[in-house]
């Protein structure tokens, strides 16, 4: 891949700062070359592109919650820190996470399980909305998030060494952090035509958070109304700590770069939704606000990437190679449960899941017009379990997948891409028995809870698009098949999740998802106007999804993975006017419906389905372009004020026995200033959510199943310091 030419907006807001592939009304910008970056070559899909700017206005106590305030990716929350990306009603394991080139992998199949990602540590982050199946592989079929990091010092070209520091603080659940970056280069000139440079980069950050309010004084659980004390969700209060390193070497046309990430959570449950055994214990849950007691989750995720480059003028080849360790334990209070007697330990579930992954890709200039891409993949997962409580299997998963496609410039309006790959997946699953004797008639057995099995997948997928540009119009259309082979808790899960209020069953005769799709992007602008609107279709002949019963085990309501036919369809819409130069008043708005066409739940929708959104925004900003230490150009002296609206709709098209959920809005505000200090860049950005204290549900919200609203009023702080 030729050297990337990264052009990132930088007014501080949401039309400036979010890029789609279509050009933006943009006022400044800064240029920054580096040698590497993972992006989407598939010009005919939709994405929107976003920069470290955007995360750090947004302050959402998340990288998910974060890009929420782009039409078409929503986010479900578990708690105060804890949430999960989905883009068009797609999460989990159909939507894969790129983190600098390589897959991210973490116990992402669970409801309550984040991303072990420093949001931080992230430059640029790219959101291909739609089946990405050709470049991603299995998961893909929702789309992908692509974040990215620098793979050089460019903050200031000129200074051998340069950095920030951001302060941070968010008052609804007493959130304070910090969170540094220092980075450098250093260049030997062995011959005017060829440069050396070694560059480097460190990050870390720090936050800790107490227990969240929400604007309701209680709430039930199977039928008891339980008080919450002084407003706040006992027992959801966490901390977290984030490190990394980068180490890189860069000549006219190789490069290689070593990148090391390490994160650690610690987080509580909130107590009460974990069973109505916490009203008989002796933990003292109102004591304080920033206690975390059982139950609890602590997760270490390690990732150590290599990715190695050869440029030349008309062809390239890179190699990326990744060892990634994630370990995760849940601990609860030992109570006996059905024939399970009191626990020795508190230590609920242990997951040890280790992934080994390395990708190659080469690009062939064939012609002027045509370049020619080739890639194979190939993963290895190796999870073990471990503690007095089971939901999913010992198991195994290698992966290999190889691709190929081309891109045709058929002019300077026009062009054309096409691909296909192939993959080939094997799942071993271990059989489990229970620690604890369970009586059948007149005996006893350790009763199995999961078989051993072995099944191999295998699957072809396509796509298809183009891209037409011309005085302000821009069209795009991709089509293409995806698919996602079925996961170890979906063959083999047989066990009670406390945190999401049921029992969940998995079906080892699953076979993989398959889904045919099609989405198109209509844009046109002006100095004034932009419009865009981002229709889109799919066919699941086999969706997966874990479908509500009538039954009941251990108390709780049992829930069966399933498949069914299903369709999906909808649209985002993003309307922009500027009527004065300094003023931006622009609406997002996104749609989405669902339906099954076969199997028990024929005519309805799918759980936990989105409804329709808008998000209208008032913006002023003002300011100019400065340098600092004769830098490159920055929008330095940038202010701005906002006000901006969250509207969603009812969500009535549910699946029985899930229950609607009431439409809302919430009212909030922002603002930011940069300031020039000598040599320093500093920065201001306040923001206040839901300045109402409006009670609402989130239908993606898990907690909504027993009563407990979203979030309160939340004020919002950051203080930086470039240098």
């Amino acid at each position: 891949m030729n050297l990337l030419t990264i052009t990132c907006a930088v007014l501080l807001s949401i039309p400036a700062s979010v890029e789609t592939d279509t050009t933006d009304l943009q006022i400044e910008e800064v240029t920054v070359t580096a040698p590497h970056r993972h992006v989407s070559y598939i010009v005919s899909q939709s994405s929107v592109e976003v920069d470290a700017d955007y995360v750090t206005t947004q302050m959402q106590g998340s990288l998910a919650k974060s890009l929420e305030s782009i039409a078409g990716v929503q986010a479900s929350s578990i708690g105060s820190g804890l949430s999960r990306p989905a883009i068009r009603g797609l999460g989990f394991n159909r939507l894969a996470i790129i983190h600098d080139g390589i897959r991210h992998e973490g116990q992402q199949w669970g409801d309550d399980h984040g991303l072990e990602i420093d949001q931080f540590a992230i430059d640029n982050i790219e959101i291909i909305k739609g089946a990405s199946a050709l470049l991603y592989g299995s998961d893909a079929v929702g789309g992908a998030i692509l974040l990215s990091s620098k793979s050089k010092s460019s903050i200031c070209e000129e200074k051998s060494i340069s950095g920030s520091t951001h302060i941070f603080a968010r008052s609804n659940n007493t959130l304070i952090g910090v969170s540094t970056q220092v980075e450098g280069t250093r260049k030997s000139l062995h011959s005017t035509s060829s440069p050396h440079t070694f560059y480097w980069r460190l990050n870390a950050t720090y936050q800790d958070y107490g227990d969240y309010s929400v604007p309701t004084d209680s709430f039930e659980y199977y039928s008891y109304r339980i008080p919450l004390y002084k407003r706040t969700l006992r027992n959801t209060a966490g901390r977290e700590a984030d490190g990394s390193l980068m180490l890189g070497y860069n000549t006219r046309h190789w490069h290689t770069c070593l990148r090391v990430y390490e994160t650690w959570s610690q987080s509580g449950f909130f107590a009460n939704a974990h069973g109505l055994e916490v009203r008989l214990s002796d933990i003292d849950y109102d004591h304080s606000q920033r206690d975390i007691d059982l139950p609890k989750q602590s997760v270490n995720h390690l990732k150590m990437l290599w990715h190695t480059a050869y440029i030349h003028d008309n062809w390239g080849m890179e190699v990326d190679a990744a060892w990634q360790h994630n370990l995760r334990r849940e601990e609860s209070e030992p109570v006996s449960h059905g024939y399970m007697p009191t626990p020795p330990n508190s230590m609920e579930r242990q997951f040890s899941k280790h992934t080994a992954t390395i990708n190659a890709s080469a690009r062939w200039n064939v012609a002027a017009k045509h370049t020619l891409r080739f890639g194979l993949q190939s993963e290895m997962q190796h999870n073990r379990r471990s503690g007095w409580g089971f939901i999913i299997p010992d198991f195994e998963q290698y992966s290999v997948g190889v691709y190929a496609g081309e891109e045709w410039r058929v002019n300077s309006r026009w062009t054309l891409n096409a691909g296909v790959r192939y993959d080939f997946f094997h799942t071993h699953i271990h059989a489990y028995n229970d620690w604890y004797l369970t009586p059948i008639g007149n005996t006893a057995i350790y009763q199995e809870r999961s078989a051993s099995l072995a099944r191999h997948f295998h699957s072809f997928t396509w796509s298809a698009g183009v891209r037409y540009t011309h005085r302000g119009w821009t069209f795009k259309a991709n089509i293409g098949k995806a698919f996602r082979t079925p996961i170890a808790k979906e063959l083999g899960a047989d066990g009670i999740n406390y945190h999401i209020f049921r029992y969940e069953a998995g079906n080892s005769a699953l076979n993989p998802e398959q889904s045919y799709q099609a989405d198109l992007s209509l844009a046109w602008e002006n100095d004034f106007v932009r419009v865009q609107a981002d229709p889109f279709v799919g066919y699941f002949p086999n969706y997966i999804y874990l479908s509500p019963t009538p039954d009941y085990r251990e108390g709780l309501q049992l829930y069966r993975y399933t498949q069914a036919q299903v369709i999906r369809a909808g649209a985002e819409a993003i309307l922009t006017f500027r009527p004065w130069r300094h003023l931006d008043i622009s609406v997002q708005g996104e749609y989405l419906f669902a339906r099954q066409l076969s199997g028990d739940k024929k005519g309805y929708g799918l759980p936990f389905s989105p409804p329709w959104r808008l998000m209208p925004e008032v913006k002023f900003h003002w300011g100019k372009e400065s340098k600092i230490n004769n830098s490159k150009s920055k929008t330095i002296g940038k202010g701005f004020a906002a006000i901006n609206v969250r509207v969603c709709g009812a969500q009535r098209d549910i699946v029985p026995p899930e229950k609607p959920t009431d439409g809302w809005w919430t009212l909030n505000l922002s603002a930011g200033q940069r300031f020039v200090l000598r040599t320093c860049l500093l920065s201001i950005t306040l923001k206040a959510d839901n300045i109402l204290n409006t009670k609402y549900y989130d239908h993606t919200s898990y907690y909504r199943l027993i009563d407990i609203p979203e979030a309160g009023w939340n004020l919002s702080a950051m203080v930086g310091v470039e240098f």
